[in-house]
């Protein structure tokens, strides 16, 4: 029985050889090390920083409401405490009565977090005397500015140029 030139020819061609295999994974590797230096990690930081400013826009209402709720029970009041020294790494919503954290948050890597350190909350939602009413969020690129009006504790923030 004889074969056909052909035939033995795309019989080999089914597989690919090491000396294939290993060329492309090393053209591969080079196309990735041009061009992860290239990735845009101020995009990352960025909207991390979009996440942050809302999540502690929403914690500091919960913290408000809470007061409110819980005024009976605890007439000092809930508090939103940054830990640490500024640039803030984490912060905790703190039962005034007992003395003992609701939650606890995290500023991620790459976002700065500045400003008031205790945002205290009275049994009429209000801020109390000797809170902070600000805090500066920041990365490449991007600034926000969060503020509590102290009179009735409502919670606002804008991005964009912030005055020193």
């Amino acid at each position: 029985m004889t074969h056909h030139p052909l035939s033995i020819i795309h019989r080999r061609s089914l597989g690919h050889t090491l000396v294939e295999v290993v060329t492309v994974v090393l053209v591969i590797s080079i196309l990735a090390c041009v061009a992860v230096p290239r990735l845009n990690f101020g995009a990352v930081w960025g909207a991390r920083a979009d996440a942050l400013v809302e999540r502690l826009a929403t914690d500091l209402r919960h913290t408000r409401a809470l007061a409110i709720t819980h005024a009976a029970r605890s007439p000092e009041g809930f508090v939103l405490a940054m830990d640490d020294s500024e640039p803030y790494h984490s912060y905790q919503i703190i039962d005034q009565h007992g003395h003992r954290a609701v939650t606890t948050g995290t500023i991620p890597a790459g976002v700065r977090c500045r400003g008031g350190r205790r945002f205290e909350f009275g049994p009429l939602g209000n801020l109390q005397t000797g809170s902070g009413t600000r805090l500066q969020i920041q990365t490449e690129g991007k600034t926000y500015l969060l503020e509590i009006v102290p009179a009735t504790g409502a919670v606002e923030w804008r991005r964009g140029n912030v005055p020193k």
